[in-house]
């Protein structure tokens, strides 16, 4: 009989739960009623939890039977009571009294993959673990009852998902490739619950009683194609580490962690009949702050609090970490893509991508050619302002180059393994040898799998599985609005080389205007909107997706204004008790007698967490006095860096920045004083950005002084600024062509590139000062009108 540890093939998914005067008794059954277990746990122990699971695996009639001698031994004391049928065990929680229990009441269906159902928490409750004499004894009931409350605050049933045979905390080409299961996969970034279910899981052994959670967004939709339906899936994992909210989580920790760091996948597959196995693809990008130390205090006087630079990494060893993390789960390569602006009469993003591009080219050095990070730069603001469609038209030359690089996954899964007892993995058709069979081990390291997806040859050839290798990672200030528009046009254009993999459309492009991209439009839209609400206070700002379907008018920017609002209401008034109720469902902090409670200790902002005993208030950081400076603190004398565009690391891109000579790029120095004269900031902007004309880099051969890598400024890839309507049949061969050295595409893109500085050089302004009230309003009512609001 199989094991029951998460190695089995079983898994408990439904259960009830009793008591009695000193125990609760937990019975577990699987879907099909044929195993049933028992987990006691102790009602006497007020301060410790004791937990024992009942090795032997039961029928329902033995159970039955087990239940009526429990009940007749405590008789005298009232015998067995059921409390409450339940779908799973949150976990345990323990504050300044008892220990308690989450468990779920009520679930939701709300898609499947691959035959296995996913759901999420559509009730939940708090049992207290010691009985009503024991709990009458607690101390502290004040305060006991503040962190309860506090707890319950993180609503469960919103944008929290679980399955109990498919591992929703991984992506589907590492379920299909690595058959790990278990407690391992409760260690993993995604799994929320991770620190309230580390005591059960230590006492069993196993992670059978539990479910763990996923925060994020889940979405599942039917469409159809020719007459064919196939489901699209899109998911979002948020990470649990260095998790929070807007203002109090910026930028990255000591150990490589980003704030709002969320995995995304997109997974497509056909609804096959039963007996015939599933062909099934997804594709894998990440969003996550910009990886340095960097942070914004939450000001209820300032619509857009200043920017903290700190630069006590001198050796950039986070950001380092932060990539390393990236290349262990996705492989290489990673591929950058910086959505802020190249330009402000105001320095604020630009400085940080200034510090980005510098912190990256620090560590290429140290990097072999084929693991070195790609640089994309893409103002999308500026794309946003011209003509209909235009970011996305640029956004999706960007996803093409990227998806070129990595690849989609696609894979089969066999007949008998579409269900939910089942363990996944990789099946094949019959070869024309005859050979066939699934696929247990480790794919991700086979290259003997590895498919070069750039390549016309029709994917439905295929028998063996395609591997993504590398992942595209996206970021803007939050990592919200512009990073959302440039996910969909990264899941538009994959959209199309999945169907195309899967049989459904013989082409792998895909219309714009498709009533498919519809439909994907609206998805991302929803995920936008989810992942805004839990990380910024409000639902995204969508000028770019209601401009796509022309909807951009003035009751739409009147919804963007009243979105802009909720935000600075939710970050300013908000967001510390949101803060304080993720930590504590975290494990982050973890209360103690006699010490602060969590609601004294002073804002969660710097990027260091001290975790349990080791929490600390933060260090004061000064601020600005003037709306739109970023403070440089230095904790060690910057470097003076010399910016070279050099020959760029693919072969046949040879020849793209040649018409960009040495002696044309300026001497970049890092500042070590604060910017706080908007003159002084306006000459860094123009004196720092010389990608103003998109191009691909690579500072090889020059010797490690200039050894940086690959930059790609993506506005030099668009620089006409033409519609999507114009380009929409010539993506490819448009990037194709600079990226092959055409002379004509590299000569009417550096007169665009000219143009485009004359205009940005027209448009500088100087600053003056005004009182801190009429500032904030015109400042607002400028960002309105200009359409900045729309990007935070």
């Amino acid at each position: 009989m199989a094991e029951g540890d998460g190695h089995g093939r079983y898994s408990l998914q439904k259960f009830r739960l009793y008591e009695t005067r000193s125990n609760f008794y937990m019975i577990g059954r699987d879907k099909s009623r044929a195993f049933w277990r028992v987990l006691k746990i102790d009602r006497l122990e007020s301060s410790e939890l004791s937990i024992l699971e009942d090795p032997t695996v039961y029928t329902e009639n033995e159970c039955c039977d087990l239940l009526k001698r429990i009940h007749e031994g405590n008789k005298p004391t009232g015998g067995l009571k059921l409390v409450s049928a339940c779908y799973g065990i949150i976990g345990f929680i323990k504050f300044l009294g008892p220990y308690y229990m989450l468990i779920i009441t009520k679930r939701k269906k709300i898609g499947t993959i691959c035959g296995h159902t996913v759901y999420s928490v559509a009730k939940r409750v708090m049992i207290p673990i010691p009985n009503t004499h024991m709990k009458a004894n607690m101390e502290f009931v004040k305060n006991e009852n503040r962190y309860k409350k506090l707890l319950c605050s993180v609503d469960l049933t919103k944008d929290f998902f679980f399955s109990y045979s498919y591992h929703v905390m991984r992506s589907l080409q590492k379920n299909l490739c690595n058959n790990e299961t278990g407690q391992i996969l409760y260690e993993t970034m995604f799994v929320w619950n991770e620190y309230l279910t580390r005591g059960i899981r230590n006492s069993s052994k196993n992670a059978l009683w539990t479910v763990a959670l996923v925060h994020g967004f889940f979405k599942q939709v039917t469409l159809s194609l020719s007459g064919r339906d196939f489901k699209l899936t899109l998911i979002a994992r948020r990470s649990r580490h260095f998790a929070g909210t807007r203002y109090l989580k910026r930028g990255v920790n000591e150990r490589g962690r980003v704030a709002n760091d969320v995995e995304t996948e997109q997974i497509v597959f056909e609804d096959t009949p039963e007996g015939s196995p599933t062909h099934v693809t997804s594709v894998v990008q990440h969003r996550g702050s910009i990886p340095l130390f960097w942070s914004q205090e939450t000001s209820k006087l300032n619509l857009r609090p200043d920017i903290i630079l700190s630069r006590k990494d001198p050796t950039y060893e986070a950001t380092r970490l932060h990539f390393e993390n990236l290349a262990k789960r996705y492989g290489n390569p990673i591929i950058i893509l910086n959505l802020i602006k190249t330009r402000e009469k105001k320095p604020r993003e630009t400085i940080l991508r200034q510090e980005f591009a510098d912190t990256i080219r620090y560590i290429n050095r140290s990097l072999p050619q084929e693991e070195r990070l790609r640089f994309l730069h893409l103002d999308i603001n500026k794309h946003a302002k011209r003509k209909e469609n235009c970011a996305i038209a640029v956004l999706t030359k960007v996803a093409e180059y990227a998806l070129n690089l990595t690849g989609i996954f696609y894979g089969q899964v066999a007949a008998n393994l579409k269900s939910e007892g089942s363990s996944l993995s990789l099946y094949f058709e019959k070869s024309d040898s005859g050979d066939c069979g699934s696929l247990n081990n480790n794919c991700d390291d086979a290259d003997s799998f590895e498919t070069d997806i750039s390549s016309s040859s029709s994917y439905s050839k295929f028998k063996m599985p395609l591997l993504q290798k590398g992942v595209l990672r996206t970021n803007c200030i939050d990592c919200l609005d512009r990073t959302n528009v440039a996910q969909f046009a990264y899941g538009f254009v994959a959209l199309g080389r999945q169907l195309h993999v899967l049989g459904l459309r013989e082409s792998e492009d895909i219309d714009f205007y498709d009533p498919l991209v519809t439909d994907l439009m609206d998805v991302y839209e929803a995920m936008g909107d989810t992942l805004a609400l839990q990380y910024g206070g409000s639902p995204a700002h969508n000028k770019v997706f209601s401009a796509s379907r022309g909807q951009w008018n003035a009751a739409t920017q009147s919804q963007e204004f009243f979105r802009t609002l909720q935000r600075y209401y939710s970050n300013a008034y908000v967001d510390a008790e949101k803060q304080d109720a993720i930590n504590a469902f975290l494990g982050y902090f973890q209360p103690q007698q006699g010490k602060p409670s969590l609601w004294e200790l002073d804002s969660d902002q710097h990027p260091d967490i001290r975790r349990r005993s080791q929490w600390q208030a933060r260090p004061f950081m000064k601020r600005s006095l003037s709306d739109g400076n970023i403070l440089l603190q230095a904790a060690t004398p910057p470097v003076t860096k010399t910016l070279v565009c050099q020959p760029p690391v693919l072969e046949e891109c040879k020849g793209i920045c040649s018409f960009l000579s040495e002696e044309s790029m300026p001497e970049i120095k890092a500042s070590d004083s604060k910017v706080s004269d908007s003159r002084q900031g306006a000459q860094f902007a123009q004196e720092h950005d010389c990608l103003e004309g998109d191009h691909l880099c690579d500072d090889e051969e020059r010797g490690d002084e200039f050894n940086s890598s690959n930059f790609l400024d993506v506005d030099w890839l668009s620089s006409s600024g033409s519609s999507f309507v114009e380009d929409n049949h010539g993506r490819s061969s448009s990037i194709t062509a600079l990226l092959l050295d055409d002379p004509d595409s590299k000569s009417n893109n550096r007169q665009s590139t000219s143009s485009l500085s004359r205009s940005a050089k027209a448009q500088g302004e100087s600053g003056g000062s005004e009182s801190p009230t009429s500032k904030f309003s015109k400042d607002f009512i400028r960002w309105v009108r200009d359409g900045e609001v729309l990007f935070n």
